[in-house]
């Protein structure tokens, strides 16, 4: 009798066993995917005064407004891949009708490579004969003076060829450039934008150079190392901050045991900044045991339950609330007013 009561005991344990398995490997296999990329951080900060450009139209018409080449250039670099590398030319957008470019044959698309003469005076102006960066176009036609004579090195369709052109007197200002808006998100937490043409050269910057603080992490490292939002960053450990683009290379590059060294404009000021760099925290999302124990975390809240689900807890910032035997509940919330300390 024993015998046969083992026996129908075991073979119920077994279909319950049978019967858990496919749960059991569903609860391991139904977790979420990992996520591809960092969230946003919580704490990034961006004032509305910060949100758009200085109304600084009409102080922008009155600077002296260079030399006239007739192309307008920007980055040369189309992938993904290559925007995280180091550019190598700029590419032509346009060239207006009846102009020194236009004359020398430039045409849209054409990459420019190269200031092959004056080569000197280029070197010294811009720190290279290489081009990279629209600001250094700019650069180009603000420094030289209407009739100096320009050799670019181009590159159509995989061959290279030389432009030569005349630079002529600026008849009017060049049209406003959009600013770019950068974030950074990993190991600084700051938001950038592009200087405008006021912002840069009063800075001694050519337009496009130079990139303003527009938001901040309230734990970013900079914030504690003393920047400050509309701090214009002119270089990193001595190299000209060209786009905003340099300054996200060179937190990406960053040696976490040394600091980027910062020069930094703050209205008539300049100074420089020893700023560290830090990595993303890393926390405890999920812990899953199957029918004993789940916990979850996100963002702002966190969830753990136990025993299947006899006893769970919950709680955001504002409230909490537990539960017991799946029906007694107690918790706890803000009210709808504040507490008068006294004393």
């Amino acid at each position: 009798m024993m015998h046969h009561r083992y026996r129908i005991g075991w073979r119920a344990s077994s279909k319950l066993v049978a019967a858990l398995l496919p749960l059991l490997w569903l609860s391991a296999c139904a977790g979420p995917s990992l996520p591809q990329k960092a969230p946003p951080l919580a704490d990034m900060e961006e004032p509305p005064a910060w949100l758009v450009e200085p109304a600084d139209e009409a102080a922008r018409l009155k600077l002296a407004p260079g030399s006239f080449s007739g192309v307008r250039v920007r980055d040369g670099r189309q992938s993904l891949d290559a925007l995280v590398g180091d550019p190598e030319g700029l590419e032509v957008a346009s060239v207006v009708e009846n102009s020194p470019a236009a004359a020398a044959g430039l045409e849209a698309g054409d990459l420019l490579l190269e200031v092959l003469e004056p080569e000197a005076e280029v070197v010294e102006l811009l720190g290279s004969a290489a081009l990279a960066y629209p600001s250094q176009w700019r650069a180009l036609e603000l420094g030289f003076e209407p009739g100096t004579e320009v050799v670019v090195l181009v590159d159509r369709a995989g061959r290279e060829r030389r432009a030569r052109f005349t630079l002529t007197a600026r008849a009017a200002p060049p049209e406003r450039q959009p600013a770019e808006r950068l974030r950074e998100e990993l190991r600084v937490g700051l938001v950038l934008r592009t200087a405008t043409e006021v912002e840069a050269r009063s800075a001694q910057l050519s337009p496009g150079a130079g990139a303003v603080v527009v938001g901040l992490s309230r734990s970013s490292p900079w914030r504690r190392a003393g920047i400050v939002f509309g701090d214009l960053i002119v270089s990193i450990d001595g190299r000209p901050v060209l786009s905003p683009g340099d300054v996200l290379d060179a937190i990406r590059l960053a040696d976490e045991e040394e600091p980027l060294v910062l020069l930094v404009a703050r209205g008539e000021e300049r100074f420089t900044i020893a700023a560290p760099v830090g990595q993303r925290r890393r926390e405890t999302k999920e812990v899953r045991i199957p029918l004993l124990f789940h916990f979850e975390r996100a963002r702002e809240q966190v969830a753990w339950s136990a025993i299947l689900g006899l006893v769970r807890y919950d709680a955001t910032p504002a409230a909490w609330k537990m539960r017991l035997l799946w029906f007694i509940r107690f918790g706890r919330g803000d009210a709808d007013r504040l507490e008068s300390l006294d004393g």
